[in-house]
């Protein structure tokens, strides 16, 4: 196959930077997504003929619109599509509010939507192409208090892709779930994360300790978002991609852990749920 076309969501920093960057070492196309400072990024990246920036915020869905129709003017089509856009919230459920949650489901889930709903029609004519989502080690498992929103965002985002994957596989796209661990990235940065307004002082010691931490945490997570950008590169070129990829070790234990404790208590339900199937039958039958 011909050198691909990557579109790339949130690309001014973080993974969606460096994947861009590992796409254009490869050899391929990028058109790479921003919210605001088109021409910082554009300079980074280089050769214009091989890397179109263009500027548009996933949550509004007529600029999505205008971003894919601009990338297909211009290249002709999109192979790979990944979307990276998105933000933490550091917060109890209970200190979030409406519209804090509102808003990071709008960049986080359906900002994702608009864009795939956007380059699906391509794809399709295609009869090819890749849809990496990135999703997160707490996709698998809330393991850490004060990212349990967050983490259901990347919930979301992990059933919208298994979802994806059955109605495209006929099709000849392929899905897959990315889901990172902590890497030196941006994201506990206090520009790429949005605290809640409300701090509430019942949770000092659990979401309050967390959010202290995450200034102790930025630029020393273990991971190399340069790597995770070359696993990324390989993906796309996969005939038979996983659905699921957690990537580094605290998210393949994660995902682990979260397996595990499903098979344990389904097999603590066993006896119990066919005594309580039983008794709803008997009630059933009675009525």
């Amino acid at each position: 196959m011909k050198n691909k076309v990557w579109f790339i969501t949130g690309a001014s920093k973080g993974f969606g930077f460096e994947i861009a960057k590992a796409a254009l070492a490869s050899g391929d196309t990028v058109v790479a997504t921003v919210r605001r400072n088109a021409e910082d990024l554009a300079a980074s990246l280089g050769d214009p003929k091989k890397a179109l920036v263009v500027t548009l915020d996933v949550t509004n869905e007529d600029q999505v619109k205008a971003g894919v129709k601009q990338a297909i003017d211009t290249f002709g089509r999109i192979d790979v599509l990944v979307n990276n856009a998105g933000y933490g919230l550091p917060a109890a459920t209970e200190e979030a509010t409406n519209e804090e949650v509102k808003k990071q489901y709008d960049t986080n889930v359906f900002g994702l939507l608009n864009v795939t709903r956007a380059v699906l029609p391509h794809l399709r004519k295609q009869g090819s192409g890749h849809i990496i989502n990135i999703s997160s080690l707490f996709g698998y498992l809330n393991s850490v208090p004060g990212f349990g929103l967050y983490g259901s965002t990347k919930y979301a985002v992990e059933g919208i892709t298994e979802g994806l994957a059955l109605e495209l596989k006929p099709l000849g796209i392929h899905v897959i779930a990315a889901a990172p661990g902590l890497f030196s990235t941006e994201f506990v940065s206090t520009d790429s994360y949005q605290s809640s307004g409300l701090i509430l002082d019942a949770y000092k010691d659990t979401v309050g300790a967390i959010r202290n931490a995450t200034t102790h945490i930025h630029g020393n997570q273990p991971g190399d978002p340069a790597k995770l950008a070359n696993v990324i590169v390989k993906l796309a070129a996969s005939e038979n991609p996983p659905l699921h990829l957690p990537i580094g070790p605290d998210s393949v234990e994660n995902f682990r852990k979260k397996t595990a404790e499903m098979t344990k208590e389904a097999g603590r339900m066993g006896s119990g749920f066919q005594q309580y199937q039983s008794l709803i039958n008997g009630r059933l039958k009675s009525i």
